[in-house]
């Protein structure tokens, strides 16, 4: 647990970055690999990892102190949670399917077909491809798996908020000298 509490900003949005990459490169390998066709929630999920991967590349690249910290932080905050909530509702969907056991057309032939909003909500209402469970691993579905990493990703944007909150986590002091220097 120390270790963990010695992390830079920079060292938890490179590792979120890299986690974001590696579960997006592990989707394209089940669906290019494995042929399991995404359905419209766990393209959404993807996005947001992807979303979430993006937005850990730049605070790693620009490490910005306090309030950067801080704005950086609560946007990975929101963009998690709106994760944490698409995995919530896909699992939840997966416990309790509805009783309609139809196909939907894929999410990139919806988005060019009709407005966002209505295969935005179309999505959420979902059908009997988001309550179908076609892979596990240590009795979790993937989207069980999406609702842990989202809850990780909430916990550092967490950790992220409250070490810009208090100045720290860049490995230098939040302004002036630094420490060393000012006692020369």
């Amino acid at each position: 647990m120390s270790r963990l509490r010695q992390l830079t900003i920079r060292q938890l949005a490179l590792s979120g970055f890299l986690a974001c990459t590696g579960l997006i490169a592990f989707g394209l390998y089940l669906q290019l690999v494995d042929h399991l066709e995404p359905c419209p929630l766990c393209m959404m999920q993807r996005i947001m990892f992807a979303v979430l991967g993006l937005e850990f590349l730049v605070l790693a690249l620009f490490a910005p102190r306090r309030l950067g910290a801080l704005v950086y932080g609560v946007v990975l905050l929101v963009t998690s949670l709106t994760g944490l909530g698409l995995a919530s509702r896909h699992v939840w969907l997966q416990w309790y399917p509805p009783d309609i056991d139809t196909c939907t057309a894929p999410l990139l032939f919806q988005l060019q077909r009709f407005p966002w909003l209505s295969v935005l909500n179309k999505a959420l209402q979902a059908t009997g491809d988001c309550a179908r469970i076609d892979w596990t691993f240590l009795s979790l579905s993937i989207a069980q798996w999406s609702w842990v990493w989202f809850a990780i990703f909430t916990a550092v944007a967490i950790a992220i908020i409250v070490r810009g909150w208090r100045g720290r986590g860049n490995g230098h002091p939040v302004s002036g000298p630094r420490v060393a220097e000012a006692s020369s």
